[in-house]
C-alpha cells in the first residue's frame, strides 16, 4: 500500500496513472557535444597534414646525413661510408649514392669503406667495387677499407678497389669464390600436396636447374661452366689487379679457394696491409691525403617518418606473390659466406 502511494506521489497532479514526460536534454549538452567532434575532427586533418609533409619531406631531403667522428676543420673533410650487412641491390644503391656525394664535395679530401658484410650479390658487390675505382679516377682522393669485424666474399671484393685496407685484429676475411643453390620441391609438390608441374620450354636447357627435379651431373656441369667458372674468373681478376703490388696472380688462385683469413693470417697472406683500428684508418687517410687534421663524419641513413613506415610494413608483412615465388625458385650466384 505504501508503494502505491509513493507511485502515486511521483505523478503530476491532475494525471493519475500517467508516467512523468522525460525532460529535455539541455541545449548546452548538445552544443558541446558538437564542439567535441569538431574538435577531433580538426585534430586528424591537422596530423594527416603533418604526417604528409614529413613523408614529402623525407623524399626530397638527400637520403642522408653526416655523423660527426672526429672534430676538424670543415675545408678538409674524410668520409666514412658504411657497407653494412648482406649486400643486395638496395644496399649497393646506397653505398654508391654515399661515394657519389662524397666525392661532390669539394672539401672531402678521403675516403674510408668501413666494411662489416659477409658479401652478398655479385652485382652488388661489382657495383660498390666499380663507383670505388671511379672516385679514385675521377678525384684523386684517397681510399682506404676498414675491416670491422667482418668482410668476407663481396665484401673483400669491394675492398681490394681501395688502396689500402686497414682490418681489425679480430676481423675475419677472405672467401674468395662463388657459391649457388637453389631449393627442390619436387617430392613435397607431388607426394604431400599432390601437385604435378607441367613445363614447357623452348629448348632443353631453357630451366636449368629445375626447382622440380634434382639436377644431373650435365647440369650441374653446365651451371659450373657457365655460372660459377665465369664469376670466380672475375673475383680473381680483380683481386689480382687490387693486391697486384703485393700478389702475383697465381698467390691469388692459391688463396681463393673459399677459405676464410683471420686478420693476422690475412695480413701474413698479402691480402691486407695493416692490422689496426678505425683510428689508424682514419690516420692512413691523412697521411695519404697530406693532412695534419681533417673533420671526419660517417654517412648513415636520414630518419623520416617515411623511411620508418616502410621498415615497419616490411618487418611486419610476409610477401608470398608471384615475384617471392620466382625469387625462392631461381638458383644465384653470389660472392657470400654461406657461414654467416
Amino acid at each position: 500500500m505504501d508503494q502505491v502511494q509513493d507511485l502515486q506521489t511521483n505523478l503530476p497532479s491532475g494525471q493519475p496513472g500517467q508516467a512523468r514526460p522525460k525532460r529535455a536534454r539541455p541545449i548546452l549538452q548538445d552544443i558541446w557535444a558538437v564542439l567535441r567532434g569538431l574538435a577531433i575532427g580538426v585534430n586528424i586533418v591537422i596530423a594527416v597534414l603533418i604526417i604528409t609533409a614529413l613523408i614529402v619531406a623525407g623524399r626530397s631531403y638527400s637520403g642522408f646525413q653526416e655523423d660527426l667522428v672526429q672534430s676538424g676543420p670543415k675545408t678538409d673533410k674524410i668520409v666514412i661510408v658504411p657497407l653494412q650487412g648482406i649486400i643486395d641491390g638496395k644496399q649497393a644503391e646506397q653505398v654508391c649514392r654515399y661515394i657519389k656525394a662524397a666525392g661532390e664535395d669539394r672539401a672531402v679530401k678521403g675516403l674510408i669503406l668501413r666494411i662489416s658484410s659477409p658479401g652478398g650479390t655479385i652485382a652488388g658487390s661489382d657495383q660498390i667495387y666499380n663507383q670505388i675505382n671511379r672516385f679514385r679516377s675521377e678525384h684523386g682522393r684517397p681510399v682506404v677499407a676498414f675491416m670491422q669485424g667482418l668482410a668476407a666474399s663481396g665484401g673483400y671484393y669491394a675492398a681490394v678497389a681501395c688502396q689500402r685496407i686497414v682490418a681489425e685484429p679480430t676481423a675475419i676475411t677472405g672467401s674468395i669464390g662463388v657459391v649457388l643453390g637453389h631449393f627442390v620441391f619436387g617430392d613435397l609438390l607431388e607426394k604431400k600436396l599432390g601437385i604435378q608441374p607441367v613445363i614447357l620450354k623452348s629448348g632443353q636447357k631453357k630451366d636449368w636447374p629445375s626447382s622440380f627435379d634434382l639436377p644431373t651431373q650435365e647440369q650441374l656441369d653446365y651451371l659450373q661452366e657457365r655460372l660459377i667458372n665465369p664469376a670466380y674468373e672475375r673475383f680473381l681478376d680483380v683481386v689480382s689487379r687490387g693486391r697486384s703490388d703485393v700478389l702475383s696472380t697465381d698467390q691469388v688462385r692459391a688463396l681463393a679457394d673459399g677459405g676464410i683469413y683471420t686478420a693476422p693470417q690475412a695480413l701474413d697472406n698479402g691480402l691486407i696491409d695493416q692490422i689496426g683500428y678505425l683510428e689508424d684508418a682514419i690516420d692512413l687517410v691523412k697521411s695519404m691525403a697530406g693532412l695534419e687534421k681533417a673533420r671526419v663524419v660517417e654517412f648513415r641513413q636520414a630518419f623520416s617518418l617515411r623511411s620508418l613506415l616502410v621498415e615497419a610494413m616490411a618487418g611486419m608483412s610476409i610477401r608470398f606473390d608471384r615475384t617471392s615465388l620466382l625469387e625462392l625458385t631461381t638458383p644465384e650466384a653470389l660472392y657470400l659466406w654461406r657461414a654467416y
